[in-house]
């Protein structure tokens, strides 16, 4: 398997994208043309309900569940206005010009403007949003599970280098770039060359660019959103769609065509082709390390990515030592349990075989927090250890590990049961629930009521429903299984019912009839 890279496979109506490091599979994305993800797409919606207890409005958007806003995301409306009636994009381009003439050497800092009035939690929603209103919003989190997608009107158009925020007076830049030398020099050069209107955050692959290279994506974004408002000034009526984000194929370039990343692998000549044309404008120099593949077998079977995928979804991961970690996932909070299995160290002291269990569950759990992308709240049962220093050092190995994901996250200490609490921020499904549905069967439960069971419901069925059945005889229809095991186990049972009730009581199977359903007739 390749050391670092992107392997894509573009499939009929699925395009599916594994990030590899070091030789593992870290990521996997997927996205389907029936189902594609709307977050970064900015729309203009319609105000459906405001809801002042919440402080918050729901937003139909055009899709399937209306968006959530809370009111700390709403820009004002005549500030917004404001925004778009401006004429300040057209003098930044001007500037922008301008300082390509004196050699991108241009130091003048652009006077500070403010773009939009600050609204708090206090803030009453309604004093800034009414039902009917019509508003341009940015989808930060797509539909997860039963609830609809997380919106915001603090636009935030992502670049290859920089996103710009045309909503805040801000410069930030990325956490991830520790030298401070560094940090400052990027916040002089981007400050120089911002407009006038709006803010910007650099990402970590801006470190070490020139004030040009900056200046370049500065301005890419700076004509996407003067797209977006002129799409806006033509829209008549919400909901629209006013800017798309790039698709999974180009998006994944741009965020995550690293130094870091070898090459990029496709099986598809023209999205081959048109991933070229898009790197030639930002990365040149790398086109050469995009790769069509032309092999007889499916990409992701040459990359082993198919098996990676069934053994890290599967709901007991083993461990190398013979223990194994347990994840369930829950719709309010997913669990992680360690197990010593087979594990029973090399020695007598069992607090040191308990420890070393867990210090390679920390790694295989970051490791499987990024690959299925599970998010929201986190609870890790690792196994008690009596040694505080012990505890200690598990922690301190999971905040190391977890430093290689890109998702925010927060963890508290372990506790003296050793468990650890943990946050990990969530904008999209997992890819448990992308790939898998819950079962109908059992309607996702994993449990359905013992055949036992069901026989002697049905026994108290019959007491409560004697009376009213017409007839002497009373018809069970039920489901194979229960129907031979009321003949057999719970034959018996059934002749002192008879006995009982003075009533004949027949069983009948239906084939089709799920394991827990009967019904009872007379005749």
């Amino acid at each position: 398997m390749a050391g670092n890279s992107l392997v894509i496979n573009v499939d009929i109506a699925e395009t599916r994208v594994a990030l590899i490091e070091q030789g593992a599979i870290t990521e996997i994305f997927v996205e389907r043309d029936q189902d594609k993800s709307p977050v970064g797409n900015v729309f203009l919606g319609k105000v459906t309900r405001v809801l002042p207890g919440m402080q918050a409005a729901f937003i139909d958007i055009s899709l399937d569940r209306a968006a959530f806003l809370h009111v700390e995301d709403v820009v004002p409306q005549e500030d917004m206005d404001n925004l778009l009636n401006s004429e300040e994009a057209e003098d930044a381009e001007e500037s922008l010009d301008a300082d390509d003439a004196a050699g991108g050497e241009a130091d003048a800092e652009p006077k500070p403007r403010a773009v939009a009035r600050k609204v708090t939690r206090a803030t009453p929603i309604r004093d800034v949003l009414k039902e009917g209103q019509s508003l341009m919003v940015q989808v930060s989190k797509g539909p997860i599970g039963t609830k609809g997608a997380r919106v915001t009107s603090h636009i935030a158009l992502p670049g290859r280098y920089v996103v710009y925020l045309p909503t805040v007076e801000h410069i930030g830049i990325s956490k991830r770039i520790g030298n401070e030398l560094e940090r400052k020099r990027l916040r002089e050069a981007i400050d120089a060359v911002k407009p006038p209107q709006g803010g910007f955050i650099v990402r970590t692959v801006a470190t070490g660019l020139t004030k040009k290279q900056l200046k370049a994506d500065v301005g890419y974004l700076i004509k996407q959103w003067e797209q977006c408002s002129k799409r806006r000034s033509e829209v008549k009526t919400a909901p629209a769609l006013l800017y798309e984000d790039l698709d999974i194929t180009l998006r994944v370039a741009r965020d995550y065509f690293t130094e870091g990343i070898e090459k990029i692998v496709i099986d598809s000549p023209s999205e081959y082709e048109r991933l070229r044309a898009f790197i030639g404008t930002f990365l040149p120099e790398r086109v050469g390390d995009v790769e069509l593949y032309q092999g007889r077998d499916p990409i992701f079977d040459e990359y082993g990515i198919e098996d990676e995928i069934a053994r890290a979804l599967s709901r007991k991961v083993p461990l190398a030592s013979g223990g194994y970690l347990i994840i369930d996932q829950a719709e309010a909070l997913t669990a992680i349990d360690v197990n010593t299995g087979r594990f029973t160290g090399k020695g007598k002291d069992v607090e040191e075989t308990i420890y070393q269990t867990n210090l390679e569950a920390v790694q295989e759990i970051a490791y499987q927090l990024r690959f299925r992308n599970i998010g929201g709240l986190i609870v890790l049962d690792f196994i008690d250890m009596e040694r505080p220093k012990n505890r200690d050092r598990v922690y301190k190995l999971l905040v190391e590990a977890l430093k290689k994901d890109r998702a925010t996250t927060t963890i508290t200490r372990i506790s003296e049961l050793g468990l650890i609490e943990m946050t990990r921020k969530r904008t999209r499904e997992s890819l448990g629930r992308t790939l898998f549905e819950p079962c109908f069967f059992c309607d996702g439960t994993g449990q359905l009521q013992s055949k036992t069971t069901i026989c002697h419901e049905i026994v108290r069925q019959i007491r409560r429903e004697k009376d009213s059945l017409p007839g002497y005889k009373v018809i069970v229809n039920a489901h194979p299984a229960i129907c031979d095991m009321l003949k057999r186990e719970h034959k018996a049972a059934l002749e002192e019912a008879q006995n009982r009730f003075t009533r004949q009581i027949v069983v009948k199977p239906h084939k089709e009839y799920h394991l827990e359903q009967f019904d009872l007739k007379g005749a």
